[in-house]
């Protein structure tokens, strides 16, 4: 039986990896997949610097566009990255009637709805397991795995850089920009590093699992953001003798009036196994009514990591290449024609527990105020600290968990808060969730 031609869009970390990946175990991806898979052709930008792959009897190009329009190519894999010339090249290959794999989480959140229109329509498949954490085969095991459920909610440490970081702030009482730089350095953050300590990047790999969880269309501009770059060592304190551990999360939960799709800064009870997840390594949990909470954990992020998953996806589709288009497992899980337009809520309807740290002057009558407003918008207080201030008549730091509360409620509550004359600086508010 003739191979299977495969053409690689990008031969950096990870499309050299998924070359290398493809060759050292060819014999046994053979095996599972019934055919040879050949990587015929390879495109980049440049190949005056070697590359992290052998290239020998690939025939290479620096024009992406002759792979995508190359009859004898069945499947392009796309690893270039970004929204702009990629998003060209993969409709390109769509209308060409070419299957795609792509590790691209932000061509899958921002556009992955009009591509898959577009594969629908020409009866071809797009893998994008890659997209999302790595090597963990989260997008599989949701899709199939879990079919047979109803996904509750979903929560996922699923950017290794902002797991690192306040990983080191935890572990050895460092600040955030002592420990940013030292990722940047590692190379596990870009010089600009605002995809991953402002959550984007992970609000890209949560729409995409939210679609596959809850049978909803993509829609990655109505996710809620917020980074950890306020995060202080004086709230990494706080948390661990309240007995949690502060994440950079990810979650998505179906509610009767919609579904929260939010990425930020979050309070885990530090038993739970998911908040024992550090350093680079992303974890996803997820909550099926009938197998009930279920983990993931892996590499998020690597050369050979990502390309495993990379790899799975070109596999799929080559033992699906003689199978009928409505007869393979549909993108996002549902039936195209299945999809529901749920809405998904403003960060202002959302429920949750509170973390909040308000600094207040040492003097009587301040904590009862402060409660006295919580009370006002309907928000009870779990649990309270005030600390000793560092001198007499000096700033006291006043520490409290609320129990669950509309958010839109506690807007209210901190406005008041700060302003009043006793209170200094903003109040610190970080969600709490006990994933049980």
């Amino acid at each position: 039986m003739q191979s299977v031609k495969i053409g690689v869009l990008g031969l950096g970390t990870v499309g050299s990896g998924t070359v290398n990946v493809l060759s050292r175990n060819l014999k046994e991806i053979t095996r599972r997949a019934g055919r040879d898979i050949e990587v015929a052709r390879a495109a980049d930008r440049s190949f005056d610097s070697p590359k992290g792959c052998e290239t020998d009897g690939i025939a290479l190009t620096t024009d992406a566009h002759e792979i995508v329009s190359d009859p004898e190519i069945q499947i392009v894999v796309e690893l270039i990255g970004g929204t702009g010339i990629a998003r060209e090249l993969v409709l390109e290959a769509l209308s060409n009637g070419k299957h795609v794999v792509t590790a691209n989480k932000a061509l899958i959140a921002m556009h992955g709805n009009e591509l898959f229109a577009k594969a629908q329509e020409k009866g071809v498949t797009i893998g994008f397991e890659a997209a999302v954490a790595g090597g963990i085969p989260i997008i599989k095991a949701m899709r199939e795995g879990l079919a047979a459920n109803s996904i509750e909610w979903l929560a996922g440490i699923i950017n290794g850089t902002g797991n690192f970081i306040l990983t080191e702030m935890r572990d050895k009482g460092r600040d955030f920009a002592d420990v940013l730089a030292e990722a940047q350095a590692l190379g596990y953050a870009e010089a600009d590093p605002t995809f991953d300590v402002e959550g984007i990047d992970a609000a890209h790999k949560l729409t995409i699992m939210a679609s596959i969880a809850f049978g909803v269309p993509l829609q990655f501009d109505k996710a809620y953001t917020e980074g950890i770059s306020e995060i202080s060592q004086e709230d990494v304190k706080y948390a661990a003798e309240l007995g949690y551990r502060i994440k950079h999360l990810g979650v998505a939960k179906k509610t009767d009036t919609g579904i929260e799709l939010r990425v930020h800064p979050t309070m885990i009870p530090e038993r739970r196994l998911i908040a024992n997840v550090d350093g680079v390594m992303n974890a996803v949990l997820v909550q099926g009514d009938a197998v009930g909470p279920t983990l993931y954990y892996g590499a998020g992020a690597g050369s050979d990591a990502t390309a495993s998953a990379v790899v799975a996806d070109i596999i799929d589709i080559v033992r699906s290449l003689n199978t009928a288009p409505e007869n393979r497992v549909p993108h996002l899980g549902f039936q195209d024609d299945a999809l529901i337009d749920t809405p998904i809520l403003p960060v202002s309807e959302v429920i949750t527990s509170y973390y909040l740290r308000v600094h207040t002057e040492d003097k009587p009558g301040v904590l009862a105020d402060i409660t006295r407003i919580m009370g006002e918008q309907g928000i009870s207080i779990e649990a309270i600290l005030q600390k000793e201030p560092e001198e007499q008549g000096g700033i006291v730091p006043v520490i409290m968990l609320t129990q669950q509360v509309v958010e839109k409620n506690m807007d209210a509550a901190i406005a008041q808060i700060e302003a009043l004359a006793s209170v200094k600086n903003s109040v610190m508010r970080i969600r709490v969730e006990s994933l049980g």
